[in-house]
C-alpha cells in the first residue's frame, strides 16, 4: 500500500491478474500478425484450391472443421493448438485460484 498526495491509502487490485493487458495485447498483436501472413502467403503462393479450417471454442469444447486437400494438416494444427490453449487456461486459472484462498 502506498500513500497519494491527500495521505489516503492506495491498494492495488487483485481481482485482476497483473500482466493480463500485457497478455491480451500480446495475443491481439499475434494474432494480427498470422492473420496478415497467411494473407500474404496466398496472394504470393496461392494455387488454384482453396483451404479452410475453423476452430471454435464453445465454452471448454473446441469443434474444428476444415476443407480442401490439405486440411488434414491444417484440422491437426487446429486441434494442437485447441490442446495447447486449453493447458495455458487450466495453468493461469490455477495460479488465480491459489491466490483466492490465500486471501482467505
Amino acid at each position: 500500500m502506498t500513500n497519494n498526495q491527500e495521505g489516503t491509502k492506495c491498494e492495488k487490485d487483485e481481482n485482476m491478474p497483473h500482466g493480463f493487458l500485457a497478455l491480451f495485447i500480446v495475443g491481439f498483436f499475434m494474432t494480427l500478425i498470422g492473420i496478415i501472413i497467411l494473407i500474404v502467403a496466398t496472394m504470393l503462393y496461392g494455387e488454384d484450391s482453396a483451404n479452410f479450417v475453423a476452430l471454435i471454442f464453445i465454452g471448454p469444447i473446441p469443434i474444428v472443421v476444415g476443407a480442401g486437400p490439405q486440411a488434414g494438416w491444417m484440422v491437426l494444427f487446429a486441434i494442437v493448438l485447441a490442446v495447447l490453449s486449453i493447458i495455458t487456461f487450466l495453468i493461469m486459472r490455477r495460479g488465480t485460484v491459489r491466490k483466492r484462498f490465500r486471501l482467505l
